[in-house]
């Protein structure tokens, strides 16, 4: 998604009542979705940068700036953690 497209970011409630501990310290645990217009820091920080994403792009169609589909792109061979990303229609 480009900036202004909208993301969130939600923790499963099993996850919190679980003890789980939060991904970032700026996303705290709590039941309610995180929205931003941006891609959320923890999130961009998994995403390869300079030359290593120009190579990524080129190869699978996406443009540089689309920063979810690259980080989307990428989160089924290499994610941190319980963390999973998911596209949602």
């Amino acid at each position: 998604m480009a900036p202004g497209a909208g993301y969130s970011f939600r923790y499963y409630e099993s996850y919190i009542a679980a003890g789980g501990v939060p991904v970032s310290v700026t996303l705290p645990l709590r039941k309610e979705q995180y929205v931003s217009d941006y891609l959320f820091p923890f999130f961009s920080n998994m995403i390869p940068e300079g030359a290593n994403r120009k190579m990524i792009c080129r190869a699978l169609r996406i443009d540089e700036k689309d920063l979810f589909g690259v980080l989307y792109a990428m989160a089924g061979k290499d994610t941190i953690g319980a963390v999973n990303v998911r596209r949602i229609a």
